[in-house]
């Protein structure tokens, strides 16, 4: 089968478009013809060596955790799906090897969940690990209730995007940090946007003067600290960026793969509380030119890499 893959870290140049061994399937996993993958920051930060004190690489490495597709084959203990189930699915295991950027993935269930048929397959590919982010970092990590305002950093790119979606629909106040461009984009999700740099925590006073109840990092360093003078009294704080949140008291989160979440998100997209906003989209063989474009860190929603019909 046609993949991206890289045999040594390095950066984008080190990802090479060709022929790998197509997956083998176990009992508790399904085989999907992949339709849409879509990039993540984790992804260049994986290829480019920052997590191999915490991930094994199995090389050669297909990257890519997102996807979107359509059951092709299950394993014989899998009662969940059939062929042609269209499904997407944060297909993360506990080593780097078998991602999804690639024409075919052995996806456990335990990562999938049915596709919301009102998303397109490349907006669908979007949603696993930045909805599954978002949601889990809301409910789990912050427990945002009805009536609270929660702040929440790059609130148009991909996990805040969403995060600003579930938030609003949870019933919370959103105020989200974003270039300037990016401000109506905020407001079309439901949140009030404030910019960032300099007097970025007089700018959420002036919209919050008590504080916010919770405050959801997305970028660490100078954000992670604006946050934490930002709280109100009993406020909590939860970071996917920087682990000194931990010294503050926080949440230091990682999102992990869990069916039952994925198909909460799907519903909700499927009632159409969440979208997910496609920034660009790349075909499989110009999957180095999306890492390129992902490491810009300007990405509004989603990048998208396609892969077929």
């Amino acid at each position: 089968m046609k993949a991206i893959s890289y045999s040594r870290y390095g950066g984008p140049e080190v990802l090479e478009y060709g022929e790998v061994r197509e997956p083998k399937i176990g009992p508790d996993a399904v085989l999907v013809r992949v339709r849409a993958a879509a990039v993540n920051p984790v992804d260049w930060k994986c290829r480019e060596g920052y997590l191999d004190g915490m991930i094994e690489s199995v090389f050669p490495v297909v990257p890519g955790w997102d996807m979107s597709g359509v059951v092709v084959r299950p394993g014989v203990s899998v009662t969940e799906y059939a062929e042609g189930d269209e499904v997407i699915g944060y297909v993360r295991e506990d080593f780097l090897s078998r991602g999804t950027f690639a024409e075919y993935v052995a996806a456990p269930v335990r990562t999938l969940a049915r596709k919301p048929r009102r998303l397109s397959f490349e907006e669908a590919a979007g949603l696993p690990l930045t909805g599954l982010t978002a949601y889990q970092v809301l409910v789990k990590a912050l427990g945002v209730k009805r009536g609270e305002t929660v702040l929440v950093h790059a609130a148009a790119g991909g996990v805040g995007s969403i995060a600003v979606q579930l938030a609003r629909h949870f019933g919370a106040r959103v105020i989200g940090t974003a270039s300037e461009r990016n401000h109506d984009f905020v407001r079309k999700l439901g949140g009030e946007p404030v910019s960032y740099g300099e007097g970025l925590a007089d700018r959420v006073r002036g919209l919050a003067p008590e504080g916010v109840d919770a405050a959801f990092d997305t970028v660490g360093g100078d954000a992670l600290q604006a946050s934490v003078t930002l709280l109100a009294p009993g406020g909590r704080l939860a970071s996917i960026a920087d682990p000194e949140v931990l010294a503050y008291g926080g949440r230091y989160f990682w999102v992990r793969p869990d069916a039952d979440d994925l198909r909460k998100l799907s519903d909700l997209a499927e009632q159409g509380v969440v979208s997910v906003h496609i920034d660009e989209t790349f075909p499989l063989e110009r999957a180095a030119d999306a890492h390129r474009r992902s490491q810009e860190g300007r990405t509004r929603g989603k990048i998208v890499v396609t892969v077929g019909d």
